[in-house]
């Protein structure tokens, strides 16, 4: 099969094609024939230096979580999966390939009215997206600022702040990005890349969803009123916000970190499962921006890291 490999960290170009040999299901796994690879922004920084911290060790296949058909189940595992649309979710190992192994635990079956590169396009922003609006628990008439509105999980974090009845407010880079959060109904949207951003928010904020970190998160930070909720989930911007525990405990406000995301098998299913049924329902929809052969990983990487991908990127075998 043809895989994408990392012999060593770097930049885009160390990300190689090769030809590796075909995978085999041991006790408890499957085999899935990718159909569509999801790519992240973190992968871009394992990549180029942050490896170790998520215990990647060259030479490795990157990559996350796929979408695909089983081809092939090992030991203990229903041969009932044989044929069936699934996405391997987010912890499945390697997937920047052909075939990819896939602990039946981190099976997701994809839904009729739900296409294989949509349910990729879900695999991470979904699960994590849909613990995120349930962790803050958004309720009607919230204002809600999102900062990286128009990334893969900012717009539906967009899309389920609206369905909730927030006052939503997205944030983000460039007018073509601002017009994406505009059509996927935020009820206003801030450029911050420009100076006195914070001042076009409009006011305090119920909600801080920061999908951004550093300096632009800890500005959002600062727009909170007493009492609100953070969720500071992202690092794009090189790091995560560092916030004052100390003051968000003297004013009441909560904050949940990475951490709180990161699910267990079971959890991952569960949330998987809820973000694909409300896409097949046509209530959430995956912005898939751009889609790039395996074998061009690298460009796929060099427009992430350019800020050029409004919304998803994604691999196709």
């Amino acid at each position: 099969m043809r895989a994408i490999r990392v012999d060593g960290f770097g930049g885009p170009e160390v990300l190689v094609e090769v030809e590796a040999a075909d995978p085999v299901p041991e006790a408890g796994e499957v085999v899935i024939r990718a159909e569509a690879v999801d790519t992240i922004y973190v992968e871009t920084q394992i990549r180029g230096g942050w490896g170790e911290a998520f215990g990647f060790i060259p030479p490795f296949v990157p990559g996350g979580a796929a979408a695909g058909t089983v081809v092939a189940v090992g030991e203990g595992v229903d041969p009932g999966w044989l044929g069936r649309r699934v996405v391997a979710g987010p912890g499945t190992k390697g997937t920047y390939a052909e075939l990819v192994r896939v602990p039946r635990a981190l099976l997701v079956p994809v839904p009729e009215g739900l296409g294989v590169r949509e349910a990729a396009a879900l695999a991470h922003d979904g699960v994590t997206g849909t613990g995120i609006a349930e962790g803050v628990a958004i309720k009607p008439g919230e204002r809600v600022l999102i900062l990286g509105a128009a990334g893969g999980m900012g717009t539906l974090l967009v899309q389920l702040a609206v369905a909730a009845g927030a006052v939503v407010v997205g944030a983000a880079r460039g007018e073509r990005k601002l017009a994406l959060v505009r059509e996927l109904g935020a009820d206003a949207v801030v450029d911050y890349s420009e100076p006195g951003w914070t001042e076009r928010v409009g006011g305090p904020v119920d909600v801080l969803l920061d999908g951004v970190g550093s300096d632009l998160g800890l500005a959002g930070f600062g727009l909170v009123r007493d009492g609100g909720r953070v969720s500071a989930h992202g690092a794009p911007s090189g790091g995560f916000a560092d916030l004052d525990p100390a003051e968000a405990a003297r004013r009441g406000i909560s904050v949940r970190g990475i951490a709180d995301v990161q699910f267990p098998p079971e959890e991952i299913v569960r949330l998987a499962g809820s973000a694909f049924a409300e896409a097949a329902a046509g209530r959430l929809r995956p912005v898939i921006a751009r889609t790039f052969p395996l074998a061009e990983a690298a460009e796929a990487h060099r427009a992430i890291e350019a800020r050029l991908i409004p919304g998803k990127a994604l691999l196709i075998p």
